[in-house]
Protein backbone atom coordinates (compact mmCIF):
# COMPACT_ATOMS: atom_id res chain seq x y z
CA UNK A 1 0.00 0.00 0.00
CA UNK A 2 1.62 3.38 -1.39
CA UNK A 3 1.71 6.28 1.40
CA UNK A 4 2.59 9.70 1.66
CA UNK A 5 6.27 9.48 2.30
CA UNK A 6 6.01 6.86 -0.97
CA UNK A 7 4.47 9.43 -2.84
CA UNK A 8 7.05 11.88 -2.04
CA UNK A 9 9.80 10.11 -2.86
CA UNK A 10 8.42 9.97 -6.26
CA UNK A 11 7.66 13.69 -6.66
CA UNK A 12 10.87 14.98 -5.56
CA UNK A 13 12.73 14.10 -8.93
CA UNK A 14 9.18 14.08 -11.12
CA UNK A 15 9.33 17.98 -9.69
CA UNK A 16 12.97 18.92 -10.16
CA UNK A 17 13.45 17.36 -13.79
CA UNK A 18 9.39 18.48 -14.70
CA UNK A 19 9.25 21.83 -13.48
CA UNK A 20 13.11 21.92 -14.83
CA UNK A 21 11.94 21.00 -18.80
CA UNK A 22 8.64 23.55 -17.92
CA UNK A 23 10.47 26.47 -17.10
CA UNK A 24 13.24 25.27 -19.75
CA UNK A 25 10.61 24.81 -22.67
CA UNK A 26 8.76 28.32 -21.57
CA UNK A 27 11.87 29.93 -22.72
CA UNK A 28 14.18 30.74 -19.33
CA UNK A 29 17.63 29.55 -19.80
CA UNK A 30 18.81 25.85 -18.52
CA UNK A 31 20.63 28.21 -15.72
CA UNK A 32 17.00 29.87 -13.92
CA UNK A 33 15.28 27.11 -15.00
CA UNK A 34 17.09 24.66 -12.92
CA UNK A 35 16.76 26.44 -9.86
CA UNK A 36 13.13 26.78 -10.05
CA UNK A 37 12.72 22.97 -10.32
CA UNK A 38 14.93 22.84 -6.93
CA UNK A 39 13.16 25.26 -5.23
CA UNK A 40 9.59 23.14 -5.92
CA UNK A 41 11.43 19.67 -5.17
CA UNK A 42 12.59 21.65 -2.13
CA UNK A 43 9.39 22.40 -1.01
CA UNK A 44 7.93 19.06 -1.13
CA UNK A 45 10.69 17.74 0.81
CA UNK A 46 10.07 20.67 3.84
CA UNK A 47 6.57 19.42 3.70
CA UNK A 48 7.34 16.48 4.32
CA UNK A 49 9.67 17.06 7.26
CA UNK A 50 8.31 19.69 8.87
CA UNK A 51 4.50 20.22 8.41
CA UNK A 52 3.71 16.73 7.78
CA UNK A 53 6.48 15.04 9.99
CA UNK A 54 6.57 11.47 10.31
CA UNK A 55 5.72 10.21 13.79
CA UNK A 56 6.33 6.42 15.56
CA UNK A 57 3.69 4.41 15.87
CA UNK A 58 3.60 4.89 19.67
CA UNK A 59 2.63 8.88 19.39
CA UNK A 60 0.21 8.41 17.08
CA UNK A 61 -3.17 9.97 18.63
CA UNK A 62 -1.85 10.91 21.64
CA UNK A 63 -0.67 7.68 23.08
CA UNK A 64 2.32 7.64 24.93
CA UNK A 65 4.45 4.16 25.61
CA UNK A 66 5.39 3.21 28.80
CA UNK A 67 9.35 2.66 28.25
CA UNK A 68 11.04 6.25 29.10
CA UNK A 69 13.89 7.31 26.79
CA UNK A 70 16.97 7.81 28.84
CA UNK A 71 19.67 10.69 27.99
CA UNK A 72 22.90 9.74 27.21
CA UNK A 73 25.18 8.42 29.97
CA UNK A 74 21.78 7.41 32.14
CA UNK A 75 21.61 3.92 33.22
CA UNK A 76 23.82 2.45 30.49
CA UNK A 77 26.37 1.65 32.95
CA UNK A 78 28.45 4.55 32.13
CA UNK A 79 29.50 6.46 35.35
CA UNK A 80 29.98 10.05 35.02
CA UNK A 81 31.49 12.08 31.54
CA UNK A 82 34.48 9.90 30.54
CA UNK A 83 32.17 7.13 29.73
CA UNK A 84 33.80 4.91 32.46
CA UNK A 85 37.96 5.34 30.87
CA UNK A 86 40.83 6.31 33.24
CA UNK A 87 41.00 10.58 33.12
CA UNK A 88 44.79 10.09 32.54
CA UNK A 89 45.78 10.23 36.17
CA UNK A 90 47.37 7.35 37.66
CA UNK A 91 47.27 5.60 41.48
CA UNK A 92 49.97 4.43 42.71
Amino acid sequence: MSGYYDYVLGLIPAALIGVTATLYLAGLPTTAALPGGALVAGAIMAHAMFVRAPVRPADVGGARSDSRESSPGESDGVSGISGGRSTGTRQA
